[in-house]
């Protein structure tokens, strides 16, 4: 095992203990939850990583998100045109595209996506998958049934999930809720996940499989944290029971369709609308930032940077070595890492794409692990979706929800770091799943 390998093994024991130091009541940790969780994660990664079956698994869910995007940007390019072809790509009447636009070649994929999601819903083919995650979860980790579902269904779609556990989000502990917002904040949506795969994908591309395989792994890591950070102290209903996801199926495959391309312009417009207000919001702190850190390092001589990101780049520093990351990209990877938290991953993940255009990294696990570490909605705005998502199925249970929402937060961004040094615990610079 090379010696980053190695440093990514010795994160995951310090990253547990600063979960256990945050915790509401240490001493009553259920260590055999925890132990099972990362042993689920361990499993998973290694199956991924060094099995030469789990690489062919890889390559293929890889190859199959890359045709559905193919796919997808058929009924993209016959409404916008030119404005949604990729960069270097012309139209048949030779025009050339303008570039990568948001507006126009990522976000329309989530429509497509919420539509294919939604009638794997109307065929059971969804609620199969999920159950089977649930059942290993509540098998393995002795969680409530609600909790595993909780955590599957996060796998594949986003704050919609809790409707899956609807009819018990009323009886659930301060725990239990938890878990349901720390697996929401530490997985990604299938259909917001294509933005990633979009990002990326002509200049890493092998990132599909390595997005699906961490939304996989951090699943039991959210349980795992969530346990740590707001132990159980209640009696769950569901506790060491499978239960059934709870969905509204639709009449036929054609109204499912339509629910679902209807749902994704939903997440269009909140994406769009979260995106102008966050990075409006962090332009203007940084001009504040700037204006009277740079007068400091005037008089101080310091070469400090002042801007959020700059910030967080520092504060993330030393975790990001705990990952396994080389020193000669740690600095990079913190600033990428970090700024997730404030300004999303979606912005997160284009600066990874542009690092990787440029070079900037000079080791390529690097660029995997942080990969891994991004592969989630552990971001300030997310308190807000998820709180308020959840708060909405049930109102009387708002004020628990506000009271857990920054510790679902800490746990999902502990969460993210944990996936990422079981990535890197098992990932060598010469894996097929390098995708080069």
């Amino acid at each position: 095992m090379q010696a980053y390998n190695l440093v990514s093994l010795a994160g995951i024991p310090i990253f547990l203990v600063l979960a256990w130091l945050c915790s509401t009541n240490r001493r009553n940790v259920n260590w055999r939850l925890i132990g099972w969780g990362l042993g689920l994660q361990m499993l998973f990664a290694l199956f991924i990583f060094v099995v030469p079956a789990g690489a062919s698994v890889f390559m293929t869910v890889n190859h199959l998100v890359i045709r559905l995007l193919d796919t997808a940007a058929a009924g993209v390019r016959f409404v916008f045109g030119t404005l949604a072809l990729s960069p270097g790509e012309a139209a048949e009447a030779g025009a050339p595209g303008l570039g990568f636009i948001l507006a126009f070649q990522g976000l329309p994929t989530i429509i497509f996506f919420s539509a294919l999601v939604a009638v794997l819903y109307h065929f059971r083919i969804m609620p199969l998958i999920i159950r089977g995650f649930a059942w290993m979860f509540t098998k393995t980790m002795r969680i409530s049934g609600a909790e595993s579902l909780a955590a599957a269904s996060n796998i594949f779609v986003g704050v919609e999930s809790a409707i899956t556990v609807r009819p018990f989000l009323e009886r659930m502990t301060r725990s239990e809720l938890c878990t349901v917002l720390t697996a929401g904040m530490a997985t990604v949506a299938s259909n917001v996940l294509v933005l990633y795969v979009n990002f990326l994908r002509d200049i890493f591309p092998a990132i599909a499989g390595h997005l699906v395989s961490a939304s996989i792994l951090s699943a039991p890591a959210a349980v795992v944290m969530a346990k740590i950070l707001l132990p159980e102290d209640g009696a769950p209903e569901t506790l060491g029971l499978h239960v059934r996801p709870h969905f509204e199926r639709a009449r036929s495959w054609f109204e499912a369709i339509l629910s679902g391309a209807n749902a994704g312009v939903q997440v269009v417009i909140g994406v769009t609308a979260m995106l102008i207000a966050v990075l409006g919001l962090v332009a203007l702190l940084d001009l504040g930032l700037n204006y009277a850190g740079g007068g400091l390092n005037d008089w101080l001589g310091l070469q400090v940077d002042w801007s959020l990101r700059g910030l967080l780049g520092y504060l993330f520093y030393p975790f990001t070595l705990l990952l396994g990351i080389p020193p000669a990209d740690a600095a990079l990877a913190a600033r990428i890492i970090g700024e997730r938290s404030v300004v999303t991953e979606l912005v997160a993940y284009q600066d990874l794409a542009a690092a990787l255009e440029q070079n900037l990294f000079q080791h390529p696990r690097s660029a995997v692990i942080t990969t891994y570490a991004l592969c989630g909605f552990a971001h300030v705005a997310s308190i807000a979706i998820f709180v308020g998502g959840v708060a909405a199925l049930v109102p009387q249970r708002t004020g628990d929800l506000a009271q857990v929402g920054f510790r679902a937060l800490l746990a999902a961004t502990l969460a993210c770091l944990l996936t990422a040094c079981v990535a890197g615990t098992f990932f060598t610079d010469s894996t097929i799943l390098l995708g080069n």
